[in-house]
């Protein structure tokens, strides 16, 4: 993070930076040594007004991303693709070959399965799409865990009708009919396959169990859009 500051707002003193980040000028000074020592371009310009930064043009054309990064950023170009916007995406192509480029071949088997449990749908209708709201963070955290692995999930859940209900759900699949993101769960209250909102629900917890994935076909009469618990 005090890469990415030094590179977008230019001079920072190290007085100022141990205040932002709530550490003492000590720890900055030493966090800047070692960003020099791994190859980063900081200057100081010294004097009255003076501070240091971070040579613009560096990591122009490179990234250092985690797993988990790349592997929702290649999500993302994947879903963005699938939604054929002509606005922007020209390269996205290009992006994403290089994203795979950089995976062994073991975790790019693991994205692949990810993607595959991705669904793109039709757009919302324009009612469906008045009544969305932003899921709270901490569900979307969990949430995003528990897909990726595979892990079953505790949830509050409310219904259109404003009914509240405790559920444990398998998020095998995630539907998105934009901009409106739906889970295709096994519903263990419901012993059944069900469709969740994601903005509906209001709690997430994970229960430390996994589940083995099923195909999609167990869950069509929910991609038909039957049994969809909105």
């Amino acid at each position: 993070m005090l890469a990415v500051q030094l590179k977008q707002e230019g001079l920072c003193t190290v007085k100022d930076l141990a205040h932002q980040h709530g550490v003492s000028e000590r720890t900055i000074a030493r966090d800047l040594v070692l960003m020099r020592e791994q190859g980063m371009p900081i200057d100081a310009d010294r004097g009255r007004g003076g501070g240091v930064r971070l040579d613009r043009n560096w990591g122009v054309g490179r990234m250092n991303l985690s797993y988990a990064e790349a592997v929702d950023l290649l999500i993302s170009v994947e879903v963005s693709e699938q939604m054929n916007s002509p606005m922007f995406l020209a390269g996205l192509g290009s992006v994403r070959r290089q994203l795979v480029a950089s995976f062994s071949p073991e975790k790019r088997h693991k994205v692949n399965r990810l993607k595959s449990r991705i669904l793109i749908g039709v757009t919302a209708s324009t009612y469906v799409q008045t009544t969305v709201t932003a899921p709270p963070k901490r569900v979307v955290q969990a949430l995003h865990q528990a897909f990726i692995d595979q892990e079953i999930l505790a949830i509050r859940y409310k219904n259109e009708a404003g009914v509240t209900s405790e559920r444990q759900i398998e998020p095998h699949y995630l539907l998105l009919k934009y901009p409106v993101w739906y889970v295709i769960a096994f519903d263990h209250l419901r012993d059944a396959a069900r469709t969740f909102r994601c903005d509906r629900i209001l709690t997430a917890e994970l229960t430390g169990t996994h589940f083995r994935l099923s195909p999609k076909e167990a869950f069509q009469k929910s991609l038909d859009g039957n049994d969809l618990v909105v």
